[in-house]
């Protein structure tokens, strides 16, 4: 991009009439989402009092990761738009089930962890058909601006869903929270029922292969071979299994038992988390175009580990807010680069498959969570993170460093805009 380049407003992808529609049902399904979250697990680690169970909680919403790439294929090969509707549906359907347990009163953990595995079968999918949407329908200039305000709706919704699910839960309880949650839900279906799809050609459909699992050997296969598509790949693997869990899912007993606070603490540190990673996604929504996606990726990786590790080291919950608000602003510009870079650099007809694959990384999310489950209960949380973090931060190197050549330089094909 040269210097003379004209300036984007954050604004530009409004002007797509389907980001019009995607944008609010993004947004509204992800404060659901984090409303469900805050809830949900709280509720798991008073119930059972055991840091172990709220990690097997969080590890069954990770449970369709799996499943991911195979849903990012099926959207190639039906239509994205389909696939993206399904999902919103199966939301609703299951956001349904738990308002009726909790409104009768019957509703125990076992429910809980039985609806989180049936949610975790689905979750994992909708930002591989979030992505994906946008890259049919935004110009390929738009696409970092587009990625960078669509990701806005996660960090808002971080924000002040966890906020208003910690409020409602206190103030109308779980039965009339969940009403709440379900219409959320169908306003989030209404809306993607406008978002618009690119039609499955039928030259498109006679060069497929016979399955599914044929398309999905294939991304596999084009990942493998293009080293920039591979080294993201390996950096959000290496986030999912080292970083993410301290900063989401393990966040109610950081809130309970190291800084001895209450659900609407464990709220203000989940909002803190998620007011940094929306403040970068708005710097980048600005200036990202001109920057180079793989270095932000690497930099602000490390810088995420560092913040995250300080965090960790922090004697009380006042000290513990800006460095948490530090780390999701990091988060945030090492993981939308990334997401870009994904989109602008795959060749077109392989953005499900590609995007399938980024999202099966998320599966280092459980596995994360079900080491540091024993390590926590066993060393502490701030040993267990001092770990993760300082393996996060070698392994950033070392990735760097291995694929230098297509994710470091100037000219290489990872710094492309």
């Amino acid at each position: 991009m040269s210097e003379s380049a004209p300036r984007r407003s954050a604004l530009a992808p409004f002007a797509v009439r389907s980001f019009r529609f995607q944008w609010p049902a993004d947004l509204v399904t992800s404060w659901a989402l984090e409303m469900e979250n805050i809830i949900l697990a709280w509720y798991i680690l008073v119930e059972t009092r055991s840091v172990v169970m709220l990690t097997l909680f969080g590890s069954l919403q990770y449970l369709g990761t799996l499943l991911a790439p195979v849903l990012g294929v099926t959207g190639q090969r039906i239509g994205n738009k389909k696939t993206y509707c399904g999902l919103r549906l199966a939301y609703t359907s299951l956001a349904s089930i738990t308002m009726v347990l909790a409104v009768t009163g019957v509703l125990i953990p076992l429910h809980i962890m039985i609806i989180a595995s049936l949610m975790g079968l689905v979750r994992p999918a909708d930002l591989v058909l979030r992505y994906a949407l946008v890259g049919e329908t935004m110009p390929a200039a738009g696409i970092i601006g587009a990625t960078s305000v669509s990701r806005t709706t996660q960090d808002s919704a971080r924000v002040m869903g966890a906020l208003t699910g910690a409020a409602l839960a206190a103030w109308l309880g779980m039965a009339k929270t969940y009403m709440v949650i379900v219409t959320f839900y169908f306003c989030a279906l209404m809306l993607s029922l406008q978002v618009a799809s690119k039609p499955v050609s039928q030259a498109a459909k006679d060069a497929r292969p016979a399955s599914a699992l044929s398309d999905l050997r294939e991304g596999f296969v084009y990942v493998w071979g293009t080293p920039h598509l591979l080294a993201a790949m390996a950096i959000a693997f290496l986030v999912n299994v080292s970083a993410f869990p301290l900063t989401n899912s393990l966040l109610p007993y950081v809130a309970k038992d190291v800084y001895h606070t209450d659900q609407r603490g464990l709220s203000y540190l989940a909002a803190s988390f998620a007011f940094g990673a929306l403040m970068g996604s708005i710097i980048l929504s600005r200036i990202g175009y001109r920057l180079p996606p793989a270095r932000m990726m690497l930099v602000f990786c490390a810088i995420w580990y560092s913040m995250t590790l300080l965090f960790a080291q922090m004697p009380g919950f006042a000290a513990g807010i800006p460095m948490i608000m530090l780390a999701g602003c990091a988060q945030s510009m090492s993981m939308v680069p990334l997401s870009a870079m994904l989109l602008r650099t795959t060749r077109e007809g392989f953005r499900g498959h590609v995007m399938g694959t980024r999202t099966l990384m998320i599966y280092g999310v459980p596995i994360g969570l079900m080491i540091a489950g024993p390590l926590i209960a066993n060393y502490g949380y701030r040993a267990t993170a001092t770990l993760y973090c300082l393996s996060g931060l070698i392994c950033t190197a070392l990735i760097g460093w291995y694929w230098r050549e297509h994710i470091w330089r100037a000219d290489a094909p990872g710094n492309r805009r």
